[in-house]
């Protein structure tokens, strides 16, 4: 069974850092796979390759390995199967899936049960596959189970934790109450006695470790055994050396060194509770470090109301086709993409474009799946669906940065390539140092010095440090409307030294407006807009455009032109209620002999500004000159200005005449600029720039701009969200404010440091906590750390790194300063 590469697999049993590494070994040298890069804060493991990659084989070594690959059921309703031989049929089409494991079809129920690798296809990719052989599926149950899975981890380890802590308050209360409180141990004492309190201790720990406890020795010792140790065999070998040494002390003592007899059933139980609670408290901070993948994922309605047969009907989003008919009534979530047919309205799309104002709906307009219409009514027709959608599309992107590896984690990677076993060295170490040189009784100290070295080194929070900020780090850009497409580029962004803008598109508007109009003495200025406006209306070209979409705007009467003529690369010419129009150039009237008069001045003044003038005469005579620009957008300015306050040189590149560009670079503060450059120039200027500047990004609009984005170090597409270039960009913006490149350095930034925090917390604890486990400081403090407080800081240390983490889900979009 072939896999087009990439791909992600959803694995069960990574539990600290060193599961990672192993889960990637176990890959990197199957047939076709070139790189596998697994993720511990999202389970996952993406693979890439040259060639197909068979899931099977896949499947095969993570089992082997001890990471399973996660495996779940979806049933389909089929339609039109009126045979034995069209079950034979729709069984091979759904068995031909990649990462589909088993089909069956029934033919008296009309459903299929199929079971398949989660991360190789979905419910929606193997439904199409029995309708591509003509039989219509679809998926009985939604697709999307993100936030039930999380929620059955995180009440499962809860569960488990609540009971293992009812076992284990008796064990703790036993043992430790006599030593805070010494009249309690003469109370058990006169009643219970010694003997008897070892054995109920015995049991209730027992309980604890082969109840809750029990999956530290399913998944630590064979892991253990196949000599690839991971944090379940430190946590397994650690409970089990002071559980099997209390055995000895309750039922044997006469074998131990005198003086040594002593039970640690307490340690055992309490470390299962706190490193059980470590992970509930991890599998909940998990949960919200996905919480923007779910949102994203609920912004879309479970139901739509589609034409069929002249009628209207409430479907599944799921079974919404493109080109159905789709009603929307105000205040309801639009739940597929599509192109208003009738209607008027104002939609709220901030969940996407993280544009807070609602954006004006009418004919022939695009709506986005997952938005909120406002107050009045549309009737549209759905475009895509499904995993084509715009939203499905987002989802996917943040997913795919989220499972990245950024370059700072090989440092961590090559650190706990090696971590585990050497922390068995150094247990193995701390044990004999203390039994050659330690006071009487040795043996106790030995073990307890032993234990807490293997309990407290558990390398949790390394592999947590990194992938759970670039979680939470790209999940809240998401929501701002930033798309980092790639992980790495969260690292790359943060180390730019240089950003170059693409002019068109970018930092104007893209789209021509009248922004000028100088009458000669003795005319209105409606009367004048209208007469051009009639005339322009017969030309195609984006200035005639703009004019008429003043006109528009200024609801100014519509008149009628005829005997139009067309001077290519003049202008043009109409009749307009009895009077002869003329629009053009000034080479134009300069053929007509029509005189330019004082305006002429005027048109030089409005070149210099970057706009382009039009001049406009009635019967022979000079009326007006019309100027015509693609104007700045409203927060450039502002946008440049904080870019440069933060110490970034800025650049302007423009296929654009040399006079417009220093025009509007100047308006902007911006004084590096590459003008009248091809497509194939703008390539060529970003590799002139890289190689003056460490870290170059360049911002374009993510069409004509793909190979300029492709060649800088980080680039940057910005669009509306309906048309953006993901293909050639690291990072999308998902409207058209140029604020968002701020926003996204920002975040980037923020990401990183992050980043920074965790790993510093991470590495210091181990490194300074593993000596004193190991009691390097008792001969000079008399300091010796208990396996039960190595165990809760080896927990605190974990949920301190996911906490740390989570603060990014506050991160704001940051102030841009206006000025230059």
């Amino acid at each position: 069974m072939k896999h087009t590469s990439p791909l992600t697999i959803n694995v069960s049993g990574m539990n600290c850092a060193s599961c990672v590494g192993r889960v990637e070994k176990a890959l990197q040298n199957l047939r076709g796979v070139q790189s596998a890069s697994a993720n511990l804060a999202t389970q996952q493991v993406s693979i890439s390759g040259s060639d197909e990659i068979d899931v099977i084989e896949i499947e095969n070594a993570l089992r082997k390995a001890g990471y399973p690959a996660e495996v779940t059921t979806v049933t389909l309703a089929i339609s039109s199967m009126s045979c034995a031989s069209c079950v034979s049929r729709v069984e091979k089409a759904l068995s031909s899936v990649p990462g589909v494991r088993s089909a069956t079809v029934n033919l008296a129920t009309e459903t299929a049960y199929i079971e398949y690798v989660v991360g190789t296809t979905t419910p929606q990719s193997i439904a199409s596959a029995a309708t591509a052989v003509g039989y219509p599926a679809r998926p009985v149950t939604e697709a999307s189970k993100a936030s039930s899975t999380a929620d059955d981890a995180y009440n499962g380890l809860k569960r488990q934790t609540i009971i293992a802590a009812l076992l284990a308050t008796p064990v703790f209360v036993l043992e430790m109450g006599g030593h805070l409180f010494p009249p309690f141990h003469h109370f058990i004492m006169a009643t219970l006695g010694m003997q008897n309190s070892y054995l109920i201790q015995f049991a209730l720990t027992t309980a604890v470790l082969l109840g809750p406890g029990r999956q530290f020795y399913t998944k630590g010792i064979p892991a253990l055994l196949r000599g690839a140790p991971d944090m379940n065999s430190l946590v397994a070998l650690g409970t089990l050396a002071a559980y099997c040494f209390s055995i000895v002390t309750t039922f044997a003592p006469q074998i131990l060194p005198q003086g040594t007899a002593n039970v640690y059933f307490e340690a055992a139980a309490v470390i299962v509770v706190l490193i059980l609670v470590g992970r509930t408290l991890e599998a909940r901070a998990k949960g919200r470090t996905g919480a923007a993948i779910q949102r994203l994922l609920n912004l879309q309605p479970k139901q739509a109301r589609v034409e069929r047969k002249g009628k209207l009907t409430n479907v599944n989003v799921d079974e919404v086709a493109p080109g159905d008919t789709v009603h929307l009534y105000p205040g309801e979530q639009i739940p597929v993409d599509g192109d208003v047919l009738s209607g008027s309205s104002y939609v709220d799309e901030s969940m996407v474009t993280g544009e807070p104002i609602p954006v004006e709906k009418s004919k022939d307009d695009t709506v986005i799946g997952g938005t909120i219409n406002g107050a009045g009514s549309l009737v549209f027709k759905a475009t895509t669906t499904g995993e084509a959608s715009v939203l499905a599309r987002i989802v996917a992107l943040v997913q795919s940065a989220q499972a990245a590896k950024l370059p700072i984690q090989s440092v961590v990677d090559k650190i706990t390539a090696w971590f585990v076993p050497a922390v068995l060295l150094a247990a193995f170490v701390t044990v004999v140092a203390w039994l050659i040189f330690g006071p009487a009784p040795a043996l106790s100290f030995a073990l307890v010095a032993g234990v807490s070295v293997l309990i407290i080194a558990c390398p949790c929070a390394m592999g947590l440090a990194t992938p759970t900020s670039i979680m939470v780090g790209t999940g809240r850009a998401a929501e701002l409307g930033v798309l980092f497409r790639k992980g790495d580029a969260l690292q790359s962004l943060d180390a730019v030294s240089a950003i170059a803008f693409d002019k068109t598109g970018t930092l104007t508007k893209g789209k021509p407006e009248l922004t000028d109009i100088i009458l000669a003495e003795g005319f209105e200025e409606a009367e004048v807009l209208a007469k051009v406006a009639a005339v322009e209306a017969f030309s195609e070209h984006p200035i005639a455009k703009a004019i008429v979409n003043e006109a528009t705007m200024r609801d100014l009467p519509t008149l009628h032109a005829d005997q139009f003529k067309s001077k290519t690369g003049f202008g043009i010419q109409a009749r307009v209620e009895c009077v002869e129009v003329m629009v053009g150039a000034e080479r134009l009237f300069q053929t007509e002999n029509i005189e330019l008069g004082g305006l002429n001045d005027k048109a030089a003044q409005l070149a210099n500004q970057g706009k382009t003038p039009i001049y406009a005469a009635i019967d022979g005579k000079i009326v007006a000159i019309l100027a015509v620009a693609d104007p700045i957008k409203e927060t450039a300015k502002s946008a440049i200005s904080s870019l440069k306050q933060r110490g970034l040189h800025i650049a302007m590149i423009t296929g654009d005449a040399k006079e417009t560009a220093q025009a509007i670079g100047a308006e902007l503060g911006i004084t590096d600029i590459v003008a009248e450059v091809t497509p194939e120039g703008k390539t060529e200027a970003i590799k002139s720039l890289k190689s003056k500047h460490e870290g170059l990004a360049f911002v374009g609009d993510g069409i004509n701009d793909a190979p300029a984005l492709a060649e800088a170090d980080v680039g940057i597409a910005i669009g509306t969200g309906t048309d953006i270039a993901i293909e050639a960009a690291d990072v999308v913006l998902m409207k058209g404010d140029v604020t968002n490149v701020v926003t996204a350095l920002d975040l980037s930034a923020k990401t990183l440091q992050n980043i920074r925090q965790n790993l510093f917390w991470a590495f210091a604890y181990n490194t300074l906590l593993i000596p004193v486990a190991a009691g390097v400081f008792y001969p000079a403090f008399g300091v010796l750390l208990s396996p039960i407080f190595a165990a809760g800081a080896m927990s605190l240390s974990s949920v301190f790194v996911l906490s740390n983490a989570l603060r990014l889900r506050n991160a704001a979009a940051p102030s841009v300063t206006s000025g230059g």
